[in-house]
């Protein structure tokens, strides 16, 4: 190991990050409450089915459903404030798997460092987040006290379908929509980091196996979540389609 890079636990990121108050009091207990009257529900589904031995929910998926446009558009602006104080405190994040480039004052390319993100303004920082990154499908989920959960230890990032969807994604987040119970927290293996839901607060984590995590039983009460994943835009949308070779 180099010199002076084996620095004790305490004093290295874990890249967990937590918006406090993210999404309103309010806007959080009308999302509970329409989804205890909502007959939309589905037993939750891990990547490779219903199997409640591994994750025991009930769950709304988002993604197209036109009545629930106005919950999947408030979800969509606090992750993407939190997304943006995550990108600054870890600018890595793009930097390191992008290599990006932007003109420079002389209009010639010059490769982004990670202190460059220090400088710039929102607006431009949003421009370079929606250039890379995209939202996914948000899912509601619902716990019931002592029943629910998703104890198996699992990551985000796996091989699944065709367009490789699944291995797209970047990090996950979660907007935990109410609290009063005991347990029911997100709990990382490696980090050994357990954080406990906060009405609005915002979870945001890298999606590898390096945090692997699982969510562990309420207690006492109903545990109410949404979740879903900041991607990758597809390569050929950051980088064009590649040229078919000529024929011979």
């Amino acid at each position: 190991m180099l010199a002076g890079m084996d620095m004790p636990a305490a004093d290295i990121d874990d890249f967990i990050h937590v918006v406090p108050g993210a999404l309103d009091a309010q806007a959080c207990a009308s999302i509970v409450a329409r989804m205890r009257e909502s007959r939309e529900l589905q037993p939750g589904r891990v990547g490779g089915g219903v199997y409640p031995e591994l994750k025991h929910s009930r769950d709304l998926s988002l993604a197209g459903n036109t009545a629930w446009a106005d919950v999947e558009q408030a979800l969509n602006v606090a992750v993407y404030a939190g997304m943006l104080a995550y990108l600054r405190r870890w600018p890595q994040a793009l930097v390191a798997p992008l290599m990006l480039q932007q003109p420079g004052p002389d209009g010639q390319l010059r490769r982004l460092e990670a202190e460059d993100f220090a400088d710039m303004d929102e607006a431009r920082l949003g421009e370079l987040a929606r250039t890379c990154l995209r939202p996914g499908a948000i899912n509601l989920q619902w716990y019931r006290d002592g029943e629910g959960g998703y104890p198996y230890w699992h990551c985000e990032l796996y091989p699944r379908d065709p367009q490789c969807e699944t291995l797209h994604r970047h990090l996950l987040w979660t907007v935990y929509l109410n609290d009063g119970f005991e347990e029911g927290e997100t709990e990382f293996l490696f980090q050994r980091r357990k954080v406990a839901p906060r009405t609005g607060d915002l979870l945001i984590a890298p999606t590898a196996f390096t945090h692997t995590h699982r969510g562990n039983r309420p207690r006492g009460g109903d545990k109410f979540i949404a979740t879903s994943w900041i991607l990758f835009q597809r390569a050929e949308r950051l980088f064009g389609s590649p040229t078919p070779n000529a024929a011979g």
